[in-house]
């Protein structure tokens, strides 16, 4: 049996080419709403937008995990800066909501949170993720120590929180919020089996005995 081997190492051409690459739908997005392409709605189609971009690269930080342990790709290097773009697109998301959307009218805003329960899901998310984002650094994860991983697990509120945000907001449970409620449900799914498989996986790795001195 061959021996275990660890998850290969894949290499980019580098992490700021993925915040490039990563932020470029949402340029992409304000250039159609400069053009006037964005349809009838164009404030609500680029809400939705940066929106349903903050919800995929949240999966996309979820994902990192489940293919190391999974597909031996190893993409650890990358979670940080998947989660701070979903970071920048929650940001830019509650920005055009703030600004474009309700006219920087706080008591509407207010009105609209207790109103709705959508918004108060989206504002739970864009709370809970602040603190991640400003600790998302080496500084913080030294000088908080475990109680970083602590902080860091508010993804499992912040993700549901998202998805459901973005379910009610559609007002109607169609196609494309079925397909992310899939993925969110399977990504938190395997985090709850994650140390069942790891364990399964440690058993049946060959017994090395060891050599006499």
């Amino acid at each position: 049996m061959a021996a275990y081997a660890p998850p290969a190492r894949i290499r980019e051409p580098s992490i700021w080419a993925l915040y490039g690459l990563g932020l470029l739908p949402g340029l992409y997005a304000f250039y159609l709403g400069l053009t006037n392409q964005l349809g009838a709605d164009p404030v609500r189609s680029f809400e939705h937008d940066l929106g349903i971009w903050a919800l995929r690269f949240l999966c996309l930080g979820l994902l990192v995990t489940p293919l190391r342990d999974v597909a031996r790709l190893n993409l650890i290097a990358y979670r940080r800066a998947l989660g701070l773009i979903a970071f920048y697109y929650v940001l830019a998301h509650f920005a055009v909501y703030l600004t474009l959307d309700r006219g920087m009218i706080f008591s509407s805003i207010a009105a609209d949170i207790f109103k709705r329960p959508y918004i108060m899901l989206g504002m739970l998310a864009f709370l809970l993720i602040i603190p991640l984002a400003l600790t998302s650094n080496r500084w913080s994860i030294r000088k908080l120590g475990p109680r970083w991983i602590t902080l860091h697990k508010a993804v499992y509120i912040i993700l549901p929180a998202a998805l459901m945000h973005f379910i009610l907001s559609r007002k109607s449970f169609t196609l494309e919020p079925a397909i992310y409620t899939g993925i969110v449900l399977t990504l938190l799914a395997y985090r709850l089996i994650r140390p069942v498989l790891l364990r399964k996986k440690n058993d049946k790795r060959p017994f090395k005995p060891q050599r006499a001195p």
